[in-house]
């Protein structure tokens, strides 16, 4: 058991602990007795939260790193000083996939959840379940639950872990319980085609006990399984829907049968999925409806998922995550919605590969918003390529403007807004930041 041996690993020393993953294992690491600390290179919510808890946090890559074993995202570079210094001393190094392996093997009950989009949600949504139900469970989380952060520990009995399909890294993980929101084509840098992305998930599959699938999704509907769900097909599915400012309650179904009414605390038809995928976990774990329905109540959201973050020139200003088409599709009809006047989209591209592969699928989702503005690229780990720029992108959309600075966006902004205007801001990379900037501070006039 990882967990036993912990202690010859000589510490754990984290290149990228501001990461949400990486500051999870961190603490979950430290509150197992290990020795922890690590390096960022910028400070965050994240890592002073990582201070508080008595984990050291270096901003910056010059600090030498004394423990045996190192710990790196792949989103590190191979020539970072610290990853080439810790290689030429050979030290024991761990990538963020493999450790996570590690430490759910060390738990009885593995539950992981993957899937191109609502794997946060879902795993937060299972977490809030677990609480409900006092079962003793360990949760890593791909995001920041309002109310549960990134990380909770009640016990060690169930592990709650999303499963990330990048680079296959959720191959890493062995789950007696795993869940297949969607399929749907993405991480274009490392799957080649589709059918490379759904080979992917069934060995994904194969690794675990038991399978649940989302039965409207084409390709996880043919993954082998044990139980299904859906809103058109499926062993457990939403009925007579009800929505009260976009927050939507439904009747759970089994296999025709009505079982409970559930009613959501959060905004967007989408998490019905979401909620439904947990509902399957739990029952099959032996929940009551009656503690799942609470625990999904109890869920108010995870945060940059459709999130207030401030206002502008009067007019709220809604971050989300969204950075795949079919999401910025689902979030922008939320927003429709719930919009007196219109939504004014700000939209930051992740990643040249993302947006130059599925660039139709960007253009087809964002043409429908009034004179979109497009935010220079989120690069990550990319050279530029400019076929899958923002520049590119905003080309091939009728109306749509390009923003290179939060000065730029800030004056475009002002004159767009309307009385009754909601700013939906999209995108996974820093455009959060840089909208919390500019309704926080309110300087940035340019």
């Amino acid at each position: 058991m990882f967990f036993d041996e912990i202690a010859t690993f000589g510490g754990f020393y984290f290149i990228g602990i501001g990461g949400v993953s990486m500051s999870a294992l961190a603490r979950l690491l430290h509150d197992r007795g290990a020795k922890v600390r690590g390096s960022d290179d910028t400070g965050s919510e994240l890592t002073s939260k990582l201070c508080a808890c008595g984990i050291p946090v270096h901003i910056g890559s010059g600090e030498k790193i004394t423990e045996e074993t190192v710990v790196y995202t792949g989103a590190i570079a191979e020539g970072h000083p610290q990853l080439k210094a810790a290689r030429d001393a050979k030290k024991r190094l761990i990538g963020r996939a493999e450790l996570l392996g590690m430490v759910a093997s060390s738990f009885p009950h593995v539950l992981s959840v993957a899937g191109c989009h609502g794997k946060t949600t879902t795993s937060s949504m299972l977490a809030h379940i677990f609480l409900r139900g006092e079962r003793p469970f360990t949760s890593h989380i791909g995001g920041e639950d309002l109310a549960l952060g990134n990380y909770t520990s009640t016990g060690g009995d169930y592990f709650i872990t999303e499963a990330c399909e990048f680079k296959r890294s959720f191959l890493s993980l062995r789950s007696e319980l795993a869940v297949i929101l969607n399929c749907d084509r993405d991480h274009t840098d490392c799957y080649l085609s589709q059918e490379e992305l759904t080979g992917a998930y069934r060995a994904f599959a194969a690794n675990s006990q038991r399978v649940i699938v989302n039965a409207d999704d084409l390709v996880a509907r043919k993954i082998p399984h044990a139980l299904s769900f859906g809103l058109y097909a499926g062993d457990i599915r939403a009925e007579n829907f009800r929505s009260v400012g976009e927050k939507y309650s439904f009747t759970v179904t089994e296999r025709g049968i009505p079982v409970i009414r559930v009613r959501l605390s959060v905004v967007g038809k989408v998490h019905v999925y979401n909620a439904l995928a947990a509902y399957s976990a739990a029952r099959l774990y032996g929940f009551t409806a009656e503690e799942i329905a609470r625990g999904l109540e109890n869920f108010k959201g995870v945060k940059r998922r459709f999130e207030l973050v401030g206002t502008l020139c009067g007019a709220p200003v809604v971050c989300d995550y969204a950075h795949h088409p079919r999401e910025i599709a689902a979030t922008l009809e939320t927003a429709r919605r719930l919009s007196e006047g219109a939504v004014r989209v700000v939209f930051q591209p992740h990643t040249y590969t993302r947006t130059r592969d599925l660039m139709e699928g960007f253009v087809q989702a964002l043409r429908t918003a009034e004179n979109p503005i497009i935010y220079k690229t989120y690069a990550a780990r990319e050279p530029f390529d400019p076929a899958g720029s923002a520049v590119a992108l905003a080309g091939r959309i009728a109306g749509a403007r390009y923003s290179q600075t939060p000065e730029q966006l800030l004056r475009r902004l002002k004159k767009d807004i309307g009385e009754g205007d909601m700013v939906l801001a999209l995108g996974a990379g820093n455009i959060y930041d840089v909208m919390r900037g500019l309704t926080e501070s309110g300087s940035a006039d340019g």
